[in-house]
């Protein structure tokens, strides 16, 4: 039986065997920590990461090629909201800097920009509802939100995307916000949410073991492209999102059947806080004849 869209409610007049699957096993075994990018596994090579933030300063020393870039405006006859080429960069570097960091961590991703922010960071809710809307609609492996809202009317329709795009195996990956108030997308379980930790290594994540924000990553004094080829030093959630981001590009490129669930259990498995007990040896069943 299928609903709306094709999806399936249940398994009536269907076996297991109309529904075969070809999964990715997960598993830890350092690559996906970051920790190192020898040999061409785990880069992000083949993974489409889309930034919908205020654009991407185009060829950026430390940003690299960008295979393409839209912006989200407002049609002078209709008035609605669509999504158009774009050529003019960055409106305020905040898009460059996410951008760079997600091409750090993995390097061989392939980099795509929807710009949903304008100059001084203005934007509105209906701007990042279309842009993120028409981003899950292209079937972007990772999209990187280091932005949210606080107006409560855009919650269902940011919720409904999110959905949307969890099921698409679409990965958004979303910034808490710096302040300790209600935003959105980030506190939907249908994302992975990411805030700062303070520890000194460039490399480390840590699981939170009391969320609504799932996982910490470093976002203290990061160095980061800015505009004009520019690097400066700045502090936030909205930059250690991007670092989980580019984790989940790497682990993508060597496990690119993972589901978005799956995808947060290799995030999990590999924090540097999460102990993985070592399987305890089968103790041998008693002889009966003793």
């Amino acid at each position: 039986m299928s609903g709306p869209a094709g999806l399936t409610w249940s398994l009536r007049d269907r076996t297991p065997a109309d529904l075969p699957v070809l999964a990715d096993a997960v598993a830890p075994d350092g690559e996906e920590s970051g920790e190192g990018t020898g040999g061409g596994v785990g880069t992000g090579k083949g993974v489409r990461v889309c930034v919908v933030d205020s654009g991407v300063e185009p060829d950026h020393p430390l940003v690299g090629p960008v295979q393409g870039s839209w912006a989200v405006a407002r049609d002078p006859a209709t008035r609605e909201l669509v999504v158009l080429p774009d050529s003019a960069g960055d409106t305020c570097g905040h898009g460059t800097a996410c951008a760079g960091i997600i091409r750090r961590t993995a390097p061989d991703c392939e980099l795509y920009s929807v710009r949903v922010l304008g100059e001084r960071f203005t934007g509105t809710g209906d701007m990042l509802i279309a842009g993120l809307r028409w981003a899950v609609g292209q079937r972007f492996d990772v999209i990187n939100l280091s932005l949210s809202t606080t107006r409560t009317r855009f919650l269902d329709e940011l919720h409904a995307i999110a959905d949307d795009a969890f099921f698409a195996r679409t990965a958004i990956v979303a910034s808490a916000h710096n302040t300790p108030v209600e935003s959105y997308p980030w506190r939907f379980s249908s994302v992975i949410s990411v805030g700062s930790h303070q520890e000194d290594d460039p490399r480390l994540h840590l699981y939170n073991p009391a969320p609504p924000v799932e996982f910490f990553a470093p976002g203290q004094n990061v160095r980061v492209p800015w505009l004009g080829g520019a690097t400066i030093r700045t502090t936030g959630n909205s930059f250690a999102t991007p670092y989980v981001a580019g984790l989940c590009a790497r682990i993508l490129s060597r496990r690119p059947r993972l589901t978005t669930f799956q995808l947060k259990s290799a995030l999990y498995l590999t924090a540097a806080n999460v102990q993985v007990p070592s399987t305890p040896t089968p103790e041998a069943p008693d002889d009966p004849q003793h």
